[in-house]
């Protein structure tokens, strides 16, 4: 049931002829673990906030630096310091006040990642390391859960949306690269509006899919190039 207030707010998104009462719902009775407040989580959290997804965990054990705000765009000079997940959940609330939003200073971990991951619907992998993203992906595999998938460098970005229908991240991606093989951001540098960028592409896919729509990253890989913004898609 979506009240007065819900219908007001969503107003917009709800007079698409494709987006009905139906889909709207489908988003309040969502649920979504984001993992990762840094510049993807960034760019994707306040899209599915405003769009409705009910309810929102946010998973992050990092405290805000000075060097975050170029591009992590949630938090303010004043919040340096403060845990991540703490402002987030804090600020997206304020962006919504119709929906439950959860900030936990945690990192996931071998140890917890079954617990937090089957008491939601959707995961978005919004992290920056590859031990973490492989963890999900074997969870999600293991419980038969969809995760979007998102990963920048340098100057590109992907996304995927692997879903208990489709090929697993590890189909892609087989053998987990050692940190020489791929430099960090802090190494190679980024702009920040990439991650924002993937992180938007993100907030998207995860719409869709709650909402029941198709999408290309659904059945493959699609990159983005922001020097002369191109995106190709690739079938898996």
């Amino acid at each position: 049931m979506l009240s007065d207030l819900e219908f007001e707010r969503y107003r917009k998104q709800l007079n698409l002829p494709e987006w009905r009462k139906a889909q709207q719902l489908r988003l309040k009775e969502a649920s979504i673990l984001v993992v990762g407040a840094g510049g993807l989580g960034c760019g994707a959290l306040p899209y599915v906030v405003a769009a409705g997804v009910g309810s929102i965990t946010i998973l992050d054990a990092d405290v805000i630096e000075l060097s975050n705000l170029a591009r992590q765009v949630l938090y303010k000079t004043s919040d340096v310091g403060a845990p991540k997940a703490f402002k987030a959940a804090e600020a997206l609330q304020a962006l919504n006040s119709a929906i439950v939003i959860k900030g936990i200073e945690e990192n996931l971990t071998a140890e917890n990642a079954t617990a937090y991951i089957e008491q939601h619907d959707l995961i978005i992998d919004c992290t920056d390391n590859f031990k973490t993203r492989y963890l999900i992906n074997d969870v999600c595999v293991a419980l038969k859960k969809p995760f979007v998938y998102g990963a920048i460098h340098a100057w590109e970005g992907q996304f995927a949306v692997f879903h208990p229908a489709g090929p697993s991240y590890r189909s892609l991606f087989p053998v987990e690269p050692s940190p020489e093989e791929i430099p960090s951001c802090d190494e190679v540098g980024v702009l920040g509006v990439l991650p924002g960028i993937i992180g938007l592409f993100q907030a998207k896919e995860a719409i869709f899919y709650l909402a029941g729509f198709e999408s290309p990253a659904q059945k493959g890989l699609l990159t983005f190039d922001l020097r002369d913004m191109r995106i190709s898609s690739f079938t898996l």
